[in-house]
């Protein structure tokens, strides 16, 4: 590649960004779908050199060492298997992502924060079963009263969402960038069409 791309790299360092690998376990799917398995340039040429990781796909991009030319990888998968974890934390965005970003009250997209189904203030505990994602106007509409007294439904009943189906959430909420040479890896295991 000619200079101008090192100099765009020295003068833009978050350019370096618009470059991730996808990251692949060793049985070929994303060690992750919630959020999709990526890392740095930096990160994926290091575990290369370091034979930690195979280059499936490279970017047509190079960035060049004091004594060697690397191509960007764009997809690497693990040389060593990692077992997913079946346990899925408890965080807002895996809430969101359970309740696929939609306010369980009125079904709104956007603007979402979360709510105790059975108020905090009336016993109610932070846990997979009583929270769920709400719009600021049906948060602000229930307040700390109940279901019944606020005159809400839920759109379904709260629960711990197990890894696989977080996966299959995850898998309908693609980051908003998705480079070409991952699209056989991220839907691999999808059915045809006959």
């Amino acid at each position: 590649m000619d200079g101008d791309f090192r100099t765009q790299f020295t003068r833009d360092p978050a350019s370096l960004k618009h470059f991730p690998a996808l990251v692949l376990n060793a049985d070929f799917r994303p060690l992750s779908y919630y959020p999709l398995s990526l890392w740095p340039w930096q990160e994926a040429i290091k575990a290369a050199v370091l034979d930690r990781v195979q280059i499936l796909a490279e970017y047509d991009q190079v960035v060049r060492s004091q004594r060697q030319e690397f191509r960007i990888p764009s997809v690497v998968v693990l040389k060593d298997f990692v077992r997913p974890q079946k346990r899925v934390a408890f965080t807002r965005f895996n809430l969101f992502l359970r309740d696929a970003f939609c306010c369980q009250y009125c079904g709104a997209k956007g603007d979402l924060t979360f709510d105790h189904v059975l108020p905090r203030s009336k016993g109610g505990v932070t846990s997979w079963e009583n929270v769920v994602a709400a719009c600021s106007p049906c948060n602000l509409r229930k307040g700390s009263r109940t279901l019944k007294q606020a005159g809400l439904h839920l759109a379904k009943v709260p629960r711990m969402p197990t890894a696989d189906e977080m996966q299959a959430h995850g898998r309908r909420f693609p980051p908003n960038h998705l480079h070409d040479s991952w699209m056989d890896y991220l839907y691999w295991d999808a059915e045809l069409d006959a």
